[in-house]
Order: structure tokens, then sequence, then C-alpha cells
């Protein structure tokens, strides 16, 4: 009787520890869904920080153009995009991509 238990146990207990190495291996923190999921989130995180950097180095030439040197030209583009303001005889039109 227990020579039998033993043999089912021989052979019950490494499909038991395969089952549970496998299960861990796709699945939990650490597992091959999370590590793609991590990925993916990587990429994007890395894309936003490429697109926050474009936009903080507009800020900062926009800055240097508006610091104690006025650039009249700057101003200008500025005021025509913002108030749509425009020379005497100049007819302005905006054309808006949809």
């Amino acid at each position: 009787m227990i020579k039998k238990v033993k043999d089912k146990l021989f052979i019950f207990l490494p499909i038991l520890l395969i089952l549970y190495f496998i299960l861990n291996l796709l699945s939990g923190n650490r597992g091959l869904f999370s590590y793609f999921e991590k990925k993916s989130i990587l990429e994007k995180l890395k894309s936003k920080k490429i697109n926050l950097n474009y936009k903080i180095g507009q800020l900062e030439k926009s800055n240097a153009l508006l610091s104690d040197n006025l650039d009249s030209d700057y101003i200008e583009i500025l005021l025509r995009d913002k108030f749509l303001l425009g020379k005497k005889g100049e007819t302005v039109y905006i054309i808006k991509n949809e």
C-alpha cells in the first residue's frame, strides 16, 4: 500500500511542480504577459518624453525671442496668429485642416 502511494507521489509531484513553474512563467508580476505589457507602457512613455522634450524646446525658443531684445517679426507673427490682425488693404485667409 505504501509503495503504491510512493509510486503515485513520484509521478504526481513532478507534474504539479512543472505546472506551477509554467503558470508562474506566464502569469504573475514577473511573468511573460506582464513583461510585454510593461514593455508597451515603456514605449508609450518614451514617445511621450520625446514629444514633451520637443514642446519644451519650442517654448524655450519662443521665450528667447521675447527676451530684452524684442524681435519685431516674431511679435508680428504672434499678433497675426492670436488676434487675426493684418495690414491695411491686406486680405487675411484662414485655412483650417480637418
